[in-house]
């Protein structure tokens, strides 16, 4: 009898009955199981509440879960939160002010009374169903469950651990603020909102991720933005069924635009507020997500991934003369070792005046294999670079200018013009302003060389066609890629090439199909 009660279990909970989380076999549940047990009413009982809470958030087994059980006028009540996410301070001024409840006022409408007179914090509201309560208590809030009654109080007083706003390390400017996102979302909206003093800036809260549960806040201003791209937004992020995204915006963004295998990217990251303010003032919208340094603002296009702050923080033609050294440099780290590449490799196809680019002499190692093997070399250094600890970044650089070039270049296997032009390019991969931007050009140049190599000229000609094809056939929230260069506009193209003064700015960009194109004010308006 005893077997095949034993069996008998077994086949009902997966488990032994003797669990690691010391929970009965038929207790272990399947996620969408779990989901549907939580959705259950709160029990009136206190024995009931704990036995709920031991079987669905591990009271008794995680450390950090914790039932403060308490006595307020004559009511048995019990205050669960998890201990990292707890405000001591705010709590104890809470528990404190319930000491003074006598059991008279207790005697009807015990949460109306709580609710209302009791609590003294700013953020508290009425929870009807474990589910809610429970995504609340583990997004660092604390529930207040109070015997016979079929509600609680969920009180948000929490604190996350987090470093202070600074300067992002990838969008440095000379002059200019110095903050910056950090992994605390209320944080991040805050900066933004310092920024935009709008009411119409609008901040919707959704949650993805079956086991994360991921805060995702979607920003737009309402009279600004295409409303219709907003509800797709909403819609991908609803419709998400997957256990979660613990890499944060990353993998949400893979999710919501499923590009596939495609290097270019089509969501700008910035982690500034200034850039993610102006996004929105010409109708983008943008996306944060808990837990991650930067913002994602979409549609956007290639031209968006070649901006920089830094051009908007000088003159405007200091900032126009900045763009074009910087399209230059994004130009050279695709096309200049293709082309010197292809010089060398056809000889008759190099001007007179161009002789001096070598090479000079010859080396051991093919051309070509030379390149990969330095292409790869970088790549091996930057990503030691990632992880070398700061105090030997120094001993890494050197190791790498002396040991790895000057050393092979001595020895015969590389020639020193490959070396040359391959740090020009790397230089102009380095000047991208967008991080993904410039690892998707290194691919192309990779692309691009190993087809020269093939095929000399019809393979550059080819390859940069194809590159030019996927480029205008991408799209981005059903925004042309390449726009304003395909399909072509003439006041968007002029936007990219010149960094024109603030106040010659007075419509928005099509491209985000803002509601309200204009710029300018309403004494704008009667003046133009």
């Amino acid at each position: 009898m005893k077997v095949k009660e034993d069996s008998k279990e077994m086949k009902q909970g997966g488990q032994s009955k003797k669990s690691p989380f010391n929970i009965t076999a038929d207790l272990v549940l399947t996620p969408r199981e779990q989901e549907l047990k939580e959705t259950e009413n709160i029990a009136g009982s206190m024995e009931e509440v704990k036995r709920t809470l031991e079987e669905q958030v591990g009271l008794g087994v995680s450390f950090d879960a914790v039932l403060r059980e308490m006595t307020f006028g004559g009511v048995k009540c019990g205050l669960f939160y998890f201990n990292g996410f707890a405000k001591d301070e705010v709590l104890t001024l809470v528990i404190d002010r319930l000491t003074y409840i006598s059991r008279q006022e207790l005697q009807h409408e015990v949460i109306e009374t709580l609710f209302a007179r009791y609590i003294p914090h700013i953020q508290v509201e009425k929870v009807d169903n474990m589910k809610d309560a429970l995504d609340k208590a583990m997004a660092g809030g604390s529930v207040l469950f109070i015997e016979g009654q079929k509600s609680c109080i969920v009180i948000d007083a929490k604190q996350f651990p987090q470093r202070g706003p600074e300067e992002p390390t990838l969008e440095r400017v000379v002059r200019g603020s110095r903050d910056g996102f950090i992994e605390t979302l209320m944080t991040n909206v805050t900066l933004l909102r310092r920024r935009l003093r709008d009411p119409r800036l609008k901040l919707e809260l959704q949650k993805t991720g079956v086991r994360t549960k991921n805060d995702v806040c979607i920003a737009y201003i309402n009279d600004i933005a295409d409303m219709s791209l907003v509800k797709d937004v909403k819609k991908k992020l609803e419709n998400i069924n997957y256990e979660g995204f613990p890499m944060a915006d990353k993998q949400i963004e893979e999710a919501l635009v499923g590009k596939g295998w495609n290097p270019y990217p089509v969501v700008r990251y910035s982690e500034r507020p200034d850039v993610v303010a102006t996004h929105l003032l010409e109708g983008h919208v943008a996306i944060f997500v808990d837990t991650s340094p930067s913002a994602m603002i979409l549609p956007t296009t290639l031209f968006h991934h070649v901006q920089h702050a830094e051009e908007n923080r000088q003159t405007p033609f200091l900032g126009t003369y900045m763009r074009w050294v910087r399209y230059l440099g994004i130009f050279a780290s695709i096309f200049l070792l293709p082309l010197w590449f292809l010089y060398v490799y056809d000889p008759a196809l190099k001007p007179t005046f161009l002789d001096v680019i070598g090479p000079q002499k010859d080396a051991r190692l093919p051309i070509l294999l030379q390149f990969f093997l330095v292409e790869v070399g970088i790549d091996l250094l930057r990503l030691a670079a990632i992880h070398t600890p700061t105090p030997l970044a120094t001993a890494l650089g050197l190791i790498a200018a002396v040991l790895v070039g000057q050393v092979a270049v001595e020895a015969g296997l590389f020639i020193n013009e490959v070396i040359i032009y391959m740090a020009v390019a790397g230089i102009g991969t380095f000047a991208t302003p967008s991080y993904e931007l410039g690892l998707a050009n290194r691919v192309v140049r990779l692309f691009l060389l190993a087809l020269v190599g093939l095929f000399k000229v019809p393979g550059l000609v080819a390859g940069t066609t194809f590159v030019l094809l996927m480029l205008a056939v991408q799209r981005s929230y059903n925004s042309p890629y390449l726009w304003p260069f395909i399909p072509f506009n003439a006041r968007g193209m002029l936007d990219v090439i010149i960094r024109r003064p603030v106040l010659t700015q007075k419509y928005r960009p099509t491209i985000t199909k803002p509601y309200d194109r204009t710029r300018m004010g309403e004494g704008g308006k009667e003046n133009e």
